[in-house]
């Protein structure tokens, strides 16, 4: 679009356009102009919307960062409140809800799964006290267990049987952590 003849092509076909709308509604030129205007403010909501989206995402969907180098985690609050970890258990995509009142790793079936876990062999011997009551769990070890470049494995969990809507990272997993913070709406967790 930089070639001045581009330009100039570009410029006589929008003045041509502009020179076909005035004739056609020459007798309602206040109204025109005014729906010109409107298409306008649109045009310009609409290039400040694509222009400011990642800033708009950040804020409305706020992302986990991993820094690696650090072996540093931040979680940023749901709007529900909670804090919900990203990671990937034996190469599947989780996501787990941190809970700092739960003693440990505890997966959905549906997650296990995901995760490559049978379910349908597993001994459901435990048993445990959720906020829906009591439900059997199998004891599991996950081969890995990876938020970015940080990496777990031969990690103990468990399998929940009953109707659990979150996976749920508890304190098994957080005590791997030198540092667990809360900073400014972040979850924070230092290796």
């Amino acid at each position: 679009m930089g070639d001045p003849a581009s330009l100039t092509y570009m410029v006589l076909l929008l003045s041509a356009l502009v020179f076909w709308a005035v004739v056609q509604n020459r007798q309602s030129l206040g109204q025109m102009t005014q729906q010109a205007l409107i298409w306008a403010l649109i045009f310009v909501g609409a290039i400040a919307v694509v222009g400011l989206w990642d800033d708009i995402k950040g804020t409305v969907m706020p992302q986990q960062s991993v820094i690696t180098d650090q072996g540093r985690i931040e979680i940023p609050r749901a709007n529900d409140g909670h804090y919900y970890l990203q990671a990937e258990v034996n190469g599947a995509a989780l996501t787990f809800m941190v809970d700092t009142g739960a003693s440990s790793i505890a997966l959905s079936t549906q997650d296990a799964l995901k995760a490559g876990i049978d379910v349908a062999n597993l001994a459901f011997l435990g048993t445990a006290s959720t906020a829906n009551g009591e439900t059997r769990i199998a004891h599991v070890r996950l081969a890995s267990l990876k938020v970015g470049g940080l990496e777990d494995t031969n990690v103990r969990a468990w399998v929940n049987e009953g109707k659990l809507e979150q996976s749920l990272l508890g304190m098994t997993y957080l005590q791997r952590y030198s540092k667990v913070a809360f900073e400014n709406g972040l979850l924070v967790l230092t290796r």
